[in-house]
């Protein structure tokens, strides 16, 4: 384990001297910044007691989520943070800002989210529990539909060239690198229906996108209170974007009846017809679940991350859900199926490149 340097950022935060600690390593998921622990062991009264250390890439702005980079002379993240916060929504505090060295000192949430929370609840109760995060999610959006132009929000867009980059990153990763290179004929009817799933979603209705508003990025307190995380990538986009993250989590598996009910809530929420963002929906999960799958392998051979391609076969049964609502593209399916073995329901995890 690489040690990060957070003496500047203790100081800081506790004074000197320095309190002593414990520091422990935190999973990152498929991020590519890295997250410990800090917890005092020693040092009197000195309060929080434990603290979150995000530490950052060598290259802070970046992404490889596809998308223009940021034109912000402050971090994403902690230009997010402030709005969100400003708007009164629940995000973690920054206790410190430490950007020579690259950490961000930040609360310290525990350890449960919303996706452990669910494997730990019946299944009897998912139903109070998206109605939750529903909720959250409209607020969400209510709070931040008109944002100043100079936000970094508003400067950023879900535009076409980003909806083509995640369908051509599932074509590269998700499908030719595991299954082979498409023929000419294949090669056609998935340009064709991307170009068709794009001009759609371009034409949709826009606001406020979190963009990966899923499980993982929900903590969960003690009393049941839910707080985001991971909103560094937020753009203006598909109005709908954030409710497909949520209720076609690749990470668990929600029946239909469920998604439905859940869609007409946050409908009722925010006062949109229900027939018309249930046609949204299932056109986004189209688009945002065949990303998700060629992002699981590219996580894979990119990062030597295996762990997410456990995953692979839930976003493809997504994307089998949402064709069955979508009748203009029969012959999308008709080529998943042909490509993939087992498209849409028995769909093999993939093999890792390091196996």
């Amino acid at each position: 384990m690489t040690v990060p340097n957070l003496d500047d950022a203790l100081a800081k935060l506790y004074g000197l001297p320095l309190p002593a600690i414990e520091l422990i390593k935190l999973r990152g998921d498929a991020s590519t910044r890295s997250y410990f622990r800090v917890r005092v062991i020693e040092g009197g009264a000195r309060s929080p007691r434990s603290v979150i250390a995000m530490q950052l890439p060598e290259d802070a702005f970046g992404s490889d989520e596809g998308g223009k980079p940021a034109d912000s002379k402050r971090l994403p993240f902690l230009e997010i943070a402030a709005l969100l916060d400003s708007k009164g929504l629940p995000v973690p505090s920054v206790y410190v800002e430490d950007l020579t060295n690259g950490i961000i000192l930040l609360e310290d949430l525990g350890d449960t989210t919303f996706e452990q929370h669910l494997r730990g609840t019946p299944r009897a109760e998912w139903r109070r529990l998206y109605g939750a995060a529903v909720d959250l999610l409209a607020e969400l959006h209510e709070r931040c539909a008109s944002l100043s132009e100079a936000s970094i929000v508003s400067r950023r867009h879900f535009d076409r060239e980003l909806i083509d980059w995640e369908l051509d990153h599932f074509r590269e990763w998700g499908l030719e690198v595991p299954f082979g290179a498409l023929d000419e004929a294949q090669s056609a009817t998935l340009h064709g229906a991307f170009s068709n799933i794009g001009s759609a979603i371009e034409a949709m209705p826009e606001g406020f996108v979190h963009r990966d508003y899923q499980s993982k990025n929900l903590m969960v307190a003690p009393n049941g209170q839910l707080t985001l995380l991971d909103f560094q990538d937020a753009l203006r986009g598909p109005r709908v974007y954030d409710l497909v993250a949520l209720l076609c989590d690749s990470y668990v598996s929600l029946d239909l009846g469920l998604q439905e009910s859940m869609i007409d809530r946050y409908a009722a929420l925010r006062r949109i017809e229900p027939t018309e963002l249930r046609r949204e929906f299932w056109l986004v999960t189209l688009h945002r679940k065949l990303k998700d799958a060629g992002r699981f392998v590219f996580i894979d051979r990119v990062r030597n991350n295996p762990d997410f391609l456990q995953w692979y076969p839930q976003s493809l049964r997504y994307v089998g859900r949402a064709l069955e609502q979508s009748p203009d593209f029969e012959g999308l399916g008709r080529l998943l199926a042909e490509a993939i073995p087992g498209f849409p329901d028995s769909v093999a995890k993939p093999a890792s490149a390091l196996e």
